[in-house]
């Protein structure tokens, strides 16, 4: 009887492993047979490279969108991660015991709010304090950067907290053996051991910030042009998508399934960027 359970739950394992693939496989499927031929069509050079966005008129140029993700994607990652990762540090080595009970419980509820209510924060706050210090109307490459700065934080936080609670204490304690203080030893001893899982944190966050949509939408500006400065609106390739999906036919919807394709191709690219990083920072 306990070998029949153990082969059954084997079995149980097993599937659910292949319905795991089999769905990944299947939206590779989708993606790539309706996306490519579009591509075909328009044109690789034109499709990629191309500044003008104008289904009307048949120019299907996503450059900008492309841009506008990665800008976006950037300002991100430059306004939440060095946060992210210091209170990460502080609520495992420098927060007391009262405090982390109420700073942990409000991080994991940052986690748990829905990105249209971080899109109606930015739009009710953000976007309105953007306006009054540097003028425009305040949807802008720089509010979406500060908006997803924020929702990436959970996930930079609760990766890297437990990658810094997961190194040996013996690398904190010999630090201190040899003279070091509680904060060098922190960040000279613990911290490198924990730049494995502090980067997956980073990567997890970075996929979070590229692959956000409606929250970016309600703050972006969504102007589907050249970014030309960051008070100016830009449109992401998660924005293009939706925007124009639910009335596009014809090309300008093979287009645009054509553009998940690119936004798929940049999600491989950085999750193979940091197996390559992982590899390296564990050999």
């Amino acid at each position: 009887m306990k070998n029949l359970k153990e082969q059954l739950m084997h079995l149980a394992f097993l599937l659910s492993a292949c319905v795991s693939i089999l769905c990944v496989a299947m939206i590779c499927v989708f993606l790539f047979v309706n996306g490519i031929p579009a591509i075909g069509k328009i044109g690789v050079f034109q499709f990629l490279a191309g500044e003008k966005w104008k289904p009307g008129n048949n120019l299907y140029g996503i450059l900008p969108m492309i841009l506008g993700s990665i800008y976006v994607t950037a300002g991100a990652v430059i306004i939440g991660v060095p946060i992210g990762i210091l209170t990460a540090v502080f609520m495992s080595k420098f927060c007391p015991r009262r405090i982390y009970k109420v700073v942990k419980p409000a991080i994991d509820l940052l986690a748990g709010i829905p990105s249209v209510v971080y899109g109606f924060f930015g739009m009710v706050v953000i976007v309105p304090v953007v306006s009054q210090l540097f003028g425009g109307s305040g949807k802008s490459m720089l509010t979406a950067s500060i908006l997803l700065g924020i929702m990436i934080l959970p996930t930079i936080i609760g990766v890297s907290e437990s990658a810094i609670n997961a190194v040996p204490s013996s690398y904190y304690e010999g630090s201190l053996a040899l003279g070091a203080s509680h904060e060098r030893s922190v960040f000279f001893a613990t911290l490198p051991a924990a730049k494995s899982g502090i980067l997956a944190g980073v990567i997890l966050g970075v996929g979070r910030a590229i692959g956000e949509t409606m929250a970016v939408i309600m703050v972006a500006g969504n102007q589907a042009r050249m970014p030309k400065g960051i008070l100016e609106g830009v449109r992401t390739m998660t924005a293009n998508i939706v925007l124009e999906m639910g009335y596009a036919t014809d090309l300008h919807r093979e287009a645009l399934i054509a553009t998940a394709v690119v936004l798929f191709v940049f999600i491989l690219i950085i999750n193979l960027s940091f197996s390559i990083i992982s590899r390296k920072a564990n050999a």
